[in-house]
C-alpha cells in the first residue's frame, strides 16, 4: 500500500466523531444506520465529510475490521 494511503487510513482509524449523538466514538465504529442517514442527508463539507463517506464505503464493503487494526494502542 502506498505510504500516503496507509497514513490516511491510520488517521481515519484514530479519528473520533467531534459532535452529536456519537461524539467521542471512533468514526470507524459509528453504527451503520447513522452512516446511511448521513449518506442520504449529505455528508458535511470538508475533511470530516470525506472521512465519513470513506467509512460508509468501508462498512458497505465489510472492510471495517482492517481499518480497526490500524488504531493506536493507547
Amino acid at each position: 500500500m502506498e505510504n500516503n494511503q496507509q497514513h490516511e487510513l491510520e488517521k481515519l482509524a484514530n479519528t473520533k466523531m467531534p459532535y452529536g449523538k456519537f461524539k467521542g466514538r471512533y468514526l470507524i465504529d459509528l453504527p451503520e444506520h447513522y452512516l446511511v442517514w448521513y449518506r442520504n442527508k449529505g455528508f458535511p463539507k470538508g475533511k470530516l465529510g470525506e472521512m465519513l463517506g470513506l467509512v460508509y464505503e468501508i462498512q458497505l464493503n465489510g472492510l471495517e475490521d482492517l481499518v480497526r487494526k490500524l488504531k493506536d494502542n493507547n
